[in-house]
């Protein structure tokens, strides 16, 4: 018997997928817990245009990812900070301070658990950092430290 699983199964599928089970797990396990719908022609053709749907939806968020990774590649995000006598910074440069930058500088609203540093930043000068947007999309942001 065929199926459309409307939520994950362990060992048997994710959301949204076809998928071929016996009768008796169908029709005792899956349907009436609403873990799936039996696959007539009217809910094939919901789950096409549930797939549709998801596919524009994620094309809309893939050009508006690549609108951000341009405005970020454009210049470096400058980034003030308090600094000593011989020029180190007091603590170091921290993600919350990078995405209120970004925000203040570019426009964007970047959540800080995106934002990664390859080592801390304790001085004054150009630095790198990554910003993952999920689904194998990342940029390197350059950042320069100035003194307020």
């Amino acid at each position: 018997m065929q199926v459309i699983l409307i939520q994950d199964v362990n060992n048997l599928g994710g959301a949204n997928e076809l998928v071929t089970v016996k009768n008796g797990y169908a029709r005792n396990f899956l349907i009436p817990n609403k873990f799936a719908v039996e696959a007539s022609a009217s809910n094939l053709k919901q789950l096409q245009e549930r797939l549709k749907q998801k596919a524009k939806k994620e094309e809309k968020m893939l050009s508006e990812i690549n609108n951000v990774i341009a405005v970020l590649k454009e210049g470096p995000v400058k980034i003030g900070a308090k600094v000593g006598a011989s020029e180190k910074i007091f603590g170091s440069v921290t993600s919350v301070q990078i995405a209120k930058a970004i925000r203040d500088q570019k426009g964007y609203d970047i959540d800080r658990r995106r934002i990664s540093l390859a080592e801390d930043i304790k001085e004054l000068g150009t630095f790198k950092a990554n910003i993952d947007f999920g689904n194998g999309h990342a940029t390197e942001v350059e950042l320069e430290i100035v003194a307020e």
